[in-house]
């Protein structure tokens, strides 16, 4: 039937312009239509995004899939280009599938200036949608630089008392990031123009690119800082809680479920193939274990003395991304894959925390735990959704989180054992911090009279919450096919790594000037190649 369609020669654009429309039609409609048509238009990219799973063929190998390529600025070589890989793949439908919960969401949440916080929160599906699936590096910054602007207003319009100072906090830390990210790329360009002779921005293009040991880490270092910024790694954390605690609900959802992962996934796609040698420098690689692990412990530990129950879930975050940084630069399948998999299960557990606070703060107008107690004897269905979800979190087998930590560690263990032991100390951690607060909101006395009137999940929740669930229970019981598909496209990441990494060695040697004005890039790369074949 898709291929009837021709439904991979279109779902990519349809992806990320659909939203864009719905943007448009959201604005020009009437206020108390805003969130039932942006709810309609994030549904409608989210069922066309299901159709992902099919189109996409492992067994094809780990490339790019469902590819397309237009001229959009050809003076400088840049072109409106899209693909799907393995990795891409559940990026893009943890986007799509997080959109309209976290719209459905914000129902009772969102009372002033309906029509454009749904239409801003349509235009930031379009910025992550970009992000993963663009193959051109100019578009890919694109999309980068977008997200920044809806979530800056979500953050500063419709979020808390200290909305303003979050915002501008979120988007100065982000944007410094970008600039260094922004000479990296144009620097790259540059080389490409002078050395190979080609004037592009294609991922394929730039890969080309021979570039010495200590470009490499330079180069390295400026797209590192931007990724490690928007994960956020230890110590560039502090804009998080922050944002967290004074954006609206939604806001956070997608913050948590989708912007977070943007930064991770950089680290996949570009620190990894573009700079293969920087990769393997053993001190690149202690410096990123070693703040993945102080991530873990140092966020767990605050968490555990946070009296506000949206800051400790907030911090949960800065912890699990520890979890997916030491996963990638494990560089084996295993903590890749691991890294993959708390990604997506990240999304899903974090983004439903945030929805079930956001539902106990329509309750009873307070985030503080202290303030709770006996939920559970009152809410039975709120409070098991609360149970399961803060397990999944945790990391409990069974769950989604077991699996991807459990490969995270594994991978780790079999290169660096001693930062694999004290990682796995997170998971103790987690079970410090998540239970007790469990125990304070739902099992505690119903000693106060507030909480003796505090409903049950309405149909609208249940709703929210069972699909998210739902695919908790599932990844964590029946991981392989996500695995399956994410396979190929880690295989061919890790080849490139080891195999591209010599070649940056030799390239110690080679030097411009050396070379004739006339030689043709094939000629320069053959030279090159010959270099890193004497290394070997």
């Amino acid at each position: 039937m898709l291929n009837a369609l021709a439904y991979e020669s279109w779902v990519l654009h349809a992806l990320i312009w659909l939203p864009l429309l719905g943007m448009v039609h959201v604005l020009w409609a009437a206020e108390d239509r805003a969130k039932e048509l942006a709810l309609g238009w994030s549904l409608v990219v989210f069922v066309l995004s299901v159709g992902l799973w099919w189109a996409y063929d492992p067994d094809l190998g780990g490339g790019y899939q469902l590819s397309s390529s237009l001229p959009w600025i050809e003076a400088w070589g840049v072109n409106y280009a899209l693909g799907l890989d393995g990795i891409s793949l559940f990026m893009v439908m943890l986007s799509t599938f997080t959109t309209p919960l976290a719209i459905l969401g914000s129902f009772n949440y969102i009372k002033k200036r309906q029509k454009p916080f749904y239409a801003l929160m349509l235009l930031l599906e379009v910025g992550v949608v970009g992000v993963f699936t663009a193959v051109d590096l100019f578009l890919f910054y694109v999309f980068f630089e977008l997200t920044l602007v809806p979530m800056y207003f979500i953050i500063g319009i419709w979020g808390g008392d200290r909305r303003i100072y979050a915002a501008i906090k979120f988007f100065l830390y982000t944007a410094i990031g970008s600039l260094l990210m922004l000479v990296g790329i144009l620097y790259m360009y540059a080389r490409g123009k002078a050395l190979l002779g080609v004037a592009s921005f294609a991922f394929v293009d730039l890969l080309q690119i021979p570039l010495t040991s200590g470009e490499q880490m330079w180069l390295f270092g400026a797209f590192a800082l931007a990724f490690a910024i928007k994960v956020p790694v230890f110590p560039f954390h502090t804009w998080l809680p922050d944002a967290h605690v004074e954006a609206p609900t939604p806001g956070s959802v997608v913050l948590a479920a989708v912007l977070l992962k943007m930064g991770t996934y950089g680290f996949v796609r570009f620190l990894l193939p573009f700079f293969p040698y920087a990769a393997q420098d053993p001190r690149v690689v202690t410096l990123m274990l070693t703040l993945g692990v102080v991530g873990i412990i140092y966020a767990s530990w605050v968490a555990a003395v946070q009296p506000d129950a949206k800051k400790l879930v907030a911090y949960t975050s800065v912890a699990h991304m520890g979890f997916v940084v030491i996963g990638v630069f494990a560089l084996n399948l295993n903590g890749l894959q691991g890294g993959l998999l708390v990604m997506i299960s990240h999304g899903i557990s974090t983004g439903a925390l945030f929805l079930l606070i956001g539902m106990l703060y329509e309750r009873r107008h307070t985030r503080l735990i202290a303030d709770f107690g006996g939920i559970g004897r009152v809410a039975p269905w709120l409070t098991t959704a609360f149970v399961i979800t803060a397990l999944a979190s945790i990391g409990l087998p069974g769950t989604s989180g077991f699996v991807g930590e459990f490969l995270v560690l594994l991978g780790t263990f079999e290169l660096h054992p001693g930062m694999a032991i004290f990682a796995a100390s997170g998971v103790i951690f987690a079970a410090y911090y998540m239970l007790p607060m469990v125990q304070s909101v739902f099992l505690n006395a119903l000693d106060k009279p507030e909480n003796q009137a505090v409903q049950d999940l309405s149909r609208r929740e249940v709703a929210i919450l069972a699909p998210m669930i739902a695919l908790m229970i599932v990844i964590g019981v029946h991981p392989s096919p996500l695995l399956r598909r994410m396979e190929p496209s880690v295989q061919m990441l890790l080849e490139r790594v080891y195999t591209a990494a010599p070649a940056g060695a030799a390239l110690i040697e080679f030097r411009e000037e050396e070379t004739d004005t006339s030689d043709t890039p094939d000629v320069i790369l053959d030279r090159i190649r010959s270099g890193a074949e004497a290394v070997d």
